[in-house]
């Protein structure tokens, strides 16, 4: 079988680590401590896997080959030999000398390939050639350390130092300098690369400043290696994350979290040991009031700075972050102050985030379909945006829909949402109230239809039974009235009083329907309001075209119109009276204008509230317009969508 392709290679690197390691751990259990075998496996591990993922998607970066080859390097010629070189010696296996030399001295090599990273990160090449010369200093170490690692120093001479002692010390230098250019190309960086070496370069200082002490204080306490082994595995973990731009932007964030808890553990470790030593002068040293005292001071002291220093750092690690926040506090503020709309939140965030055209809306909760939150319908969904849910008191007010620009936008978002709860829970409540105010309308518009159709059954049966049936006994009457002759005059005057009653009763009949529903509206407002002009008793100017509207309007109008003329002629003693009907914005605007005494009000006269509901019914607005002796113009505006 042949060598794997390069291709293949990484996952044929990472395969033989993750073997090897299966193969050292159980030869390693029980000679060494626990944690020394798991968490140097799981450093091995996360190498070659970082490394095999960074090679996958960039199959020429000489940052992914250099992890993969560590991990393979320490898994083999690190922990299997070691494993190995441990139980040879109790089990008498051959060649566990040789195992435990080989692993004694396998880190020397994995001491130039890290300083090597550090220099090449992230682009995979040197940030200057000067910066070559490190490299070789880190070489030259590891040929001085190498035959002190593997026996002792044979090369050592009294009173001189060792070649060993000058090779680690060649080695510190190089890692402390590799680290410099790190930071150095962090300082110099902008943009994407900005996060790559923010995330690179908190790393690695947390690993070069674990590694050198536990490298010089190595066996002092357990707690060192455990140390080194975590600042291990977390380095190429962070190395792949910030080479494939996974969550990049989330680097300041935990930079934050990690410098506010420092700085509190650090206040926190001051105040209890003060604490302790003022109660302690009193009370006596040891006294189990000292610590109780310096407990209860300590924990108040965290809950009093916590949010102080969170703020500090949070101004110097994360100002846009800050910035955008305090702009949605202002905001909120002028919310409650009455001097903004909730409906601006969407408009609010894009400029927090300094991008007045940024594609953000909010789909908000429990409305079908969809709306935003100025209640306008939410359009579908693009496929190259994202979404994530936004809650208030544990309550989903709904999903915030964007296409966001930047990383940065992307890690800041969600907390300045957060923020801007109120405002979003506000905008849904007043959306909601809208979408009921219109079920409403909708409702009062339903009944007043109706109650139009109700009104033309009633004409239609006045005018084919009633009506027609008094007619008809009206002529039976002058019938029976011929038939009786002369001879009767009491009786013809009963006729005749009984005729008379029976025109009153169609008269009346008539005036009812024509105040139901005009039969006239079946050829159009115009010719309905020239008619009722007509049987006015005073002159009525009409100015109304022929054009037609839907009949719900058309009657609304007509009663307006009615309403109008018999207030204008019994209440106002109008001698002139104009009405007009014309289209206006979308709206049917009916007017009618008299020379009469004024004074008129809608809340004055039962017919005027009646009208203003059937207006308002119908979507509409009425307003009254009346000065003592100078006349009164009524005025409807009716919703006309035809």
């Amino acid at each position: 079988m042949g060598l794997p392709t390069p291709r293949l290679l990484p996952g044929f690197l990472l395969a033989v680590t993750v073997v090897a390691e299966l193969a050292a751990v159980p030869l390693s259990w029980g000679l060494e401590p626990a944690y020394d075998t798991l968490l140097f496996a799981v450093f091995s591990c996360a190498l070659a896997g970082t490394g095999a993922l960074i090679l996958t998607r960039h199959p020429r970066h000489a940052i992914g080959w250099l992890l993969s080859g560590l991990g393979v390097a320490n898994a083999l010629t690190g922990d299997l030999a070691q494993g190995w070189g441990l139980r040879a010696a109790v089990e008498g296996w051959p060649g566990g000398t040789v195992a435990e030399l080989i692993a004694g001295a396998s880190w020397l090599p994995q001491a130039a390939l890290f300083i090597l990273i550090l220099l090449l990160f992230p682009t995979g090449h040197l940030p200057g050639r000067r910066w070559s010369l490190v490299a070789w200093l880190s070489v030259l170490g590891v040929v001085l350390c190498g035959p002190g690692a593997l026996e002792a120093d044979p090369y050592a001479v009294d009173g001189l130092p060792t070649p060993f002692g000058v090779g680690i010390t060649l080695i510190a230098v190089a890692m402390l300098a590799a680290l410099v250019a790190a930071l150095r190309r962090f300082r110099s960086s902008t943009g994407v690369l900005r996060q790559q070496m923010k995330w690179f370069a908190l790393s690695s200082s947390f690993l070069v400043l674990t590694l050198i002490p536990t490298a010089m204080l190595w066996g002092a306490s357990p707690l060192l290696p455990v140390l080194s082994a975590v600042a291990l595995t977390l380095w190429p973990v962070v190395i792949g994350a910030a080479i494939l731009r996974y969550r990049l932007y989330d680097v300041d964030l935990v930079i934050s979290r990690t410098f506010t808890y420092l700085t509190l553990t650090i206040l926190l470790g001051l105040v209890y040991a003060g604490t302790v030593v003022v109660i302690g002068t009193f009370a006596g040293q040891g006294s189990p009031w000292a610590t109780a005292g310096a407990t209860l001071l300590a924990a108040a002291a965290f809950k009093l700075l916590h949010r102080r220093v969170q703020e500090r750092v949070d101004d110097r690690f994360l100002p846009a972050r800050q910035d955008a926040l305090r702009s949605v506090a202002a905001f909120l503020e002028r919310l409650r102050a009455d001097q903004a709309e909730p409906e601006q939140v969407e408009d609010v965030l894009r400029s927090s985030l300094d991008d007045p055209g940024l594609e953000l809306w909010f789909v908000l909760q429990g409305d079908d379909p969809p709306v935003d939150a100025r209640g306008r319908p939410a359009t579908a969904r693009p496929h190259d945006t994202e979404s994530f849910a936004v809650e208030r008191g544990g309550v989903t007010l709904g999903q915030v829909v964007w296409r966001p620009r930047t990383g940065q936008q992307r890690a800041m978002l969600p907390s300045v949402v957060a923020a801007a709860g109120m405002a979003i829970d506000m905008a849904r409540l007043r959306v909601e109230l809208r979408h009921r105010l219109e079920d409403v309308e909708a409702s009062r518009a339903r009944i007043a239809t109706v109650a139009d159709e109700e009104r033309r059954r009633i004409e239609r049966d006045l005018h084919d039974g009633a009506q027609q049936r008094l007619v008809s006994i009206g002529l039976t009457l002058r019938h029976a009235q011929h038939q009786l002759g002369s001879d009767d005059l009491g009786a013809r005057q009963t006729l005749d009083g009984a005729v008379a009653e029976v025109a009153a009763a169609i008269d009346e009949l008539r005036e009812l329907a024509h105040g139901l529903r005009p039969a006239l509206l079946q050829a159009g407002l115009g010719a309905a309001l020239r008619d009722l002009a007509s049987r006015a008793p005073v002159p009525v100017d009409v100015a109304a075209t022929g054009d037609r509207y839907p009949p719900d309007v058309e009657a609304a109008a007509y009663f307006v119109a009615c309403e109008g003329l018999t207030n204008a002629v019994k209440h106002a003693g109008a001698e002139h009276i104009q009405l007009q009907v014309a289209r206006h914005d979308g709206s049917l605007v009916v007017s009618v204008a008299d020379d009469g005494v004024g004074g008129a009000a809608v809340g004055r006269g039962s017919g005027l509230t009646g009208l203003s509901d059937r207006v308002a019914a119908r979507g509409g607005n009425l307003s009254v317009d009346s000065v003592l002796g100078r006349g009164t113009r009524l005025t409807a505006e009716l919703p006309c969508v035809s």
